[in-house]
């Protein structure tokens, strides 16, 4: 009894850790007073003041199309080379993972080091290009490990069966194998897009002039202090993340 207080205790504390700063902020969005210490009255300013910021949505333009790019490309990519890695087994294989592995364990500020040298010698200008090529980098290692642990559990004697009935590759591929990977996929999709938007340090690094993505941005809000504002850009991007989950597990319900 006393262990599952203590559980039960320590749960509501972490809740809390983790979801009163964000409840703080969704309020402080509609707080009337420029400084979050004190509340002065309710209003809408904030929002107003946030659609009426061309450079913000410029930034997020481009984190969209960034992010956006980078995934459809790393998830085709990933899932190729996972497919390679589970269905081909060789003594490279240690060396196979270790070059996924790499780029998950590297931290975030040697990965963005070591890109802008690349970028530098090979005379790349950076901009836009080279934040979807970083941003893809790092993509692949994700999607590849979701696509493992995904294809651990896929059964290729129904590869075999739907060829001994008479489908060709195309159709086994469409009837057979895309179905039961399209859940890894939609996981690995996300988990990709998330951290493509997401992504500040790297992105500092191989951003060059006039290639702002949203991160950026708001770090540079942050200095001049346009707190408010960024809370009210928070509270949208929190609803709109809310939204993306309810649709998303009110279809997975119907497809059940």
């Amino acid at each position: 009894m006393i262990r599952s207080r203590i559980c039960l205790t320590i749960t509501v504390l972490v809740f809390i850790f983790l979801y009163v700063p964000i409840i703080l902020l969704m309020v402080n969005s509609f707080n009337d007073s420029k400084y979050a210490t004190v509340w002065t009255g309710f209003t809408l300013k904030w929002y107003t003041a946030l659609f009426s910021e061309p450079d913000l949505w410029e930034a997020f333009i481009n984190s969209m199309i960034i992010g956006i790019s980078s995934t459809v490309t790393s998830l085709i990519i990933g899932s190729l080379a996972a497919f390679t890695v589970f269905r081909y087994r060789s003594r490279l294989q240690s060396l196979h993972f270790g070059l996924i592995y790499a780029p998950l364990i590297l931290p975030d500020i040697l990965l963005g080091i070591s890109l802008l040298m690349l970028f530098v010698v090979w005379n790349i200008k950076l901009g836009l290009f080279t934040i979807y090529i970083a941003h893809t980098t790092f993509c692949i290692s994700y999607v590849t490990m979701l696509m493992i642990s995904k294809l651990q559990h896929f059964d290729l004697t129904l590869v075999e069966a739907a060829h001994d009935l008479g489908a060709g590759t195309y159709q086994t591929f469409k009837k057979v194998v895309l179905p039961l990977i399209t859940p890894g996929l939609i996981a690995a999709a996300l988990l990709s897009f998330t951290l493509s938007i997401d992504d500040f340090v790297i992105t500092f690094f191989v951003a060059g002039e006039g290639a702002t993505t949203l991160p950026l941005y708001i770090y540079s809000m942050i200095k001049y202090g346009s707190t408010p504002v960024i809370n009210a850009l928070s509270t949208l991007i929190l609803l709109a993340t809310f939204l993306l989950v309810i649709v998303y597990h009110t279809f997975a319900e119907e497809e059940r």
